[in-house]
C-alpha cells in the first residue's frame, strides 16, 4: 500500500533532486487540494440537508466557511445551528493541516540543507 504522506529522507542523506522536490511538492498539493474538496462536500451535504439550502447556496456558506469568511445564509434551525458552529471549529482545523500539508516539504527542504553535513575535501 503506497504511504499518503511522503516519507522524508534523512539528514545524513542528499538532498533530493528538483524534479524529485516538485512531485513531492505536487503530491502535498493533491492531497491537500482532496481534503479540502472532502471539507466543501460535507459542509455542502450538511447545509442542504439541515437547512435545506439549495445546492449553490450549500456550497457558497461552506466555501465561505472554509475560507474563513463565514456563512452567507444565518442557520435558521437548531441543527443548523449546530452543524454550523462545528464545521466552523472544522474549517479552522482543515485550513491549519492543509498549510501544514502544503508547507512541510518546503520547510523539510530548508531545514535539510541547514543539517547537511559539509562535503569533505
Amino acid at each position: 500500500m503506497k504511504r499518503i504522506l511522503p516519507e522524508f529522507e534523512h539528514r545524513a542523506q542528499p538532498l533530493i533532486t528538483p524534479r524529485q522536490f516538485l512531485v513531492r511538492l505536487a503530491n502535498s498539493g493533491i492531497l491537500a487540494l482532496g481534503i479540502i474538496a472532502v471539507s466543501l462536500f460535507i459542509g455542502m451535504l450538511g447545509y442542504h440537508m439541515l437547512e435545506g439550502l439549495s445546492w449553490i447556496d450549500a456550497f457558497l456558506n461552506a466555501a465561505m466557511l472554509l475560507g474563513g469568511m463565514g456563512p452567507v445564509n444565518p442557520p435558521i434551525s437548531f441543527g443548523g445551528k449546530l452543524f454550523a458552529g462545528l464545521y466552523s471549529l472544522y474549517c479552522g482545523l482543515v485550513v491549519i493541516l492543509v498549510a501544514g500539508i502544503i508547507l512541510a516539504p518546503i520547510a523539510h527542504r530548508i531545514l535539510h540543507r541547514f543539517h547537511m553535513e559539509p562535503p569533505s575535501s
